[in-house]
C-alpha cells in the first residue's frame, strides 16, 4: 500500500515538473519575442514643398439664374396648342402655348366693323363742318366715337394677343405642367424658363472681410455634380449693407455656363481669391495625425547603425487646398515626412520606404 502510494507521488510530481518546464519554456518565448527588436515597417514617403498659393476667402452660396421666371397665363382660356416639349431650348419671342380664341377673333371684327363706321361717319363730319352743315357738338361726337371704337379695337386686339403664351427671353424650359385641351385659369403655372448662361452664384461673407472684396474680383466655385471640375467666375455685385441678424455681407458673383453644366438651385463651394500670393510649406493630407492634444507628422531620418528611423514631430496646420495642408510650424522645406503607414508607427522605430504605394484619392508624390 505505501509503496503504491509513492509511485503516485512520483508520477504525479514529475507530470507537475514537466507542466512547470513548459510553462518555463513558454513564458521564455514570449520574452524573447516581446524584447527582440521590432522589424522596419514599411512606409510611403513625400517631401516638406514650398508652394505659393493665393490666399482666398471660403463660403458656400448657391446658384441662380440670370433671368429665371414661371411662365403662366395672364387671361383664362382652354388649350389648342402646345408648341413645346420640356427641356428644350427656347429663344425669345417664341410661341410656346395658344388658348382658344375664336370668341375673342370674332368679337374683335365686330368692332373692327364698328370702327370702320364710325371712321366713315368722322370723315363726313369732318367734311361737312367747314360748309357749318353740321353743328360742333355732332363733329364732336362723331370724332368720340371714332376715337372710342379705336380704342376698343386696340383693347380686344391686347385680349387676343395675351391668348398667345410666348417666351420671353432666350433659356431652358423645365417640365411641361399643362395638357392639351385643359382649361387654364389665369395665372396657372405652364412651364419654368431659365436663362443658363450665364448663372450667378450668391454667397454670403463675415463684414470684417467687406474690404478684401470688390467688383470684378476671381471667384473659383466646386459643386457636387463636378467635384473635380472648378469653375470661374468674377463678382458683380455687392449688397449695399451688412446683414444684422448675421453680421454678414451677401456678395453676387457671375459665372460663364457656355455648356450649361450648371443650374439654378446648385449648391456650391466659393472661393474668393486674393490678389497676392503667400510662400507656404506644405505635405500631402495623409502626412498629418489629427490629435486632441495637437497634431503630429512622422519626420524620416537617418539612424546610427544605418537604415531610416521616423521621428514624431508636433505640427501646426493652416488651410487645406487639393489634397495638400499647409503647415504654419513644426516642419522645414525639403524634409521627408511619412506620407502613408502612420497608425503603424512609433517614435523611434526603423523603417523602409516603398513610394510606389498608390492612396484612395490617387495621389501622387514626388520621389
Amino acid at each position: 500500500m505505501i509503496k503504491r502510494l509513492i509511485i503516485l507521488l512520483l508520477l504525479f510530481g514529475g507530470a507537475a515538473a514537466g507542466v512547470g518546464y513548459w510553462k518555463f519554456q513558454q513564458f521564455q518565448q514570449m520574452n524573447a519575442q516581446l524584447t527582440a527588436p521590432r522589424p522596419p515597417a514599411v512606409i510611403a514617403s513625400a517631401r516638406v514643398r514650398q508652394e505659393n498659393w493665393q490666399p482666398m476667402l471660403r463660403a458656400v452660396g448657391s446658384l441662380r439664374a440670370q433671368s429665371g421666371i414661371e411662365i403662366t397665363n395672364e387671361v383664362p382660356g382652354m388649350v389648342s396648342l402646345i408648341n413645346f416639349d420640356s427641356g428644350q431650348v427656347a429663344t425669345a419671342g417664341e410661341v410656346l402655348l395658344r388658348l382658344e380664341d375664336s370668341v375673342e377673333l370674332a368679337t374683335l371684327e365686330s368692332l373692327k366693323a364698328d370702327q370702320r363706321l364710325a371712321e366713315v361717319q368722322f370723315r363726313r363730319t369732318a367734311e361737312l363742318m367747314p360748309k357749318q352743315a353740321v353743328s360742333k357738338s355732332e363733329f364732336d361726337i362723331a370724332k368720340a366715337t371714332y376715337e372710342s371704337a379705336q380704342a376698343k379695337v386696340a383693347q380686344q386686339q391686347a385680349t387676343v394677343r395675351k391668348k398667345v403664351i410666348k417666351a420671353p427671353f432666350s433659356g431652358i424650359l423645365g417640365i411641361r405642367q399643362v395638357d392639351q385641351g385643359q382649361f387654364l385659369p389665369a395665372g396657372t403655372p405652364i412651364v419654368s424658363l431659365q436663362a443658363l448662361d450665364p448663372l450667378y452664384v450668391d454667397y454670403a461673407l463675415p463684414e470684417r472681410e467687406f474690404s478684401r472684396v470688390t467688383p470684378g474680383q476671381v471667384v473659383r466655385l466646386r459643386v457636387a455634380a463636378y467635384p473635380d471640375a472648378p469653375f470661374s467666375g468674377r463678382v458683380s455685385a455687392i449688397d449695399a449693407g451688412v446683414d444684422e441678424g448675421s453680421r454678414s455681407i451677401r456678395v453676387r458673383a457671375t459665372v460663364p455656363n457656355p455648356e450649361r453644366r450648371l443650374r439654378p438651385g446648385m449648391f456650391a463651394e466659393v472661393e474668393t481669391l486674393m490678389q497676392n500670393e503667400n510662400a507656404v510649406l506644405t505635405v500631402p493630407r495623409t502626412a498629418i495625425s489629427y490629435n486632441t492634444y495637437g497634431n503630429f507628422a512622422y519626420i524620416i531620418g537617418e539612424a546610427e547603425g544605418g537604415g531610416l528611423r521616423v521621428q514624431r514631430r508636433q505640427v501646426e496646420t493652416g488651410t487645406v487646398r487639393e489634397g495638400r495642408v499647409a503647415v504654419i510650424r513644426g516642419l522645414a522645406a525639403g524634409e521627408r515626412v511619412v506620407r502613408a503607414g502612420l497608425v503603424k508607427l512609433r517614435d523611434g522605430q526603423p523603417v523602409t520606404i516603398d513610394d510606389s504605394v498608390v492612396l484612395d484619392d490617387g495621389q501622387v508624390v514626388e520621389q
